[in-house]
């Protein structure tokens, strides 16, 4: 009788131990997942706005307008705010001729979700990418 109330005693003890190691940790953890979480938001915008900067400079090299570029963009942004995004084309489509080099730019704001990051980092966070192509 004595051995099992001496357990009990010990079980309680670990239980508590237990609770205050996951009390410690559960903060670092979920600054931890939220990091990722950003820089996963990130990067996956910037390989988007990448791909986005080539299609429009592979489509303008073909002998496309200006406004048919944009468009193409806009169509192919996926779940892009148009608000956020500025898109450069130089030359423009009435300065083009066959040989040149056409530059596809884009520009993106990207606001962070976590407002710790948020408060260290700049927000919104601006990436930009951009693309070259020969006009054929």
């Amino acid at each position: 009788m004595l051995k099992m109330k001496y357990l009990s005693g010990v079980l309680k003890k670990e239980k508590a131990q237990a609770l205050v190691e996951l009390a410690l940790v559960l903060p670092i953890l979920i600054l931890l997942f939220t990091g990722i979480c950003e820089s996963g938001k990130i990067i996956g915008t910037y390989l988007l706005i990448s791909n986005l900067a080539r299609e429009g400079a592979r489509y303008g090299a073909v002998g496309h307008t200006d406004q048919e570029i944009q468009n193409r963009i806009n169509e192919q942004r996926s779940w892009l705010e148009q608000g956020r995004m500025e898109i450069r084309i130089s030359p423009t489509s009435t300065d083009r001729s066959m040989g040149e080099t056409l530059r596809v730019g884009i520009n993106y704001r990207s606001d962070l979700m976590t407002p710790l990051f948020a408060s260290i980092l700049p927000n919104p966070v601006l990436l930009s990418a951009e693309c070259s192509m020969r006009m054929e």
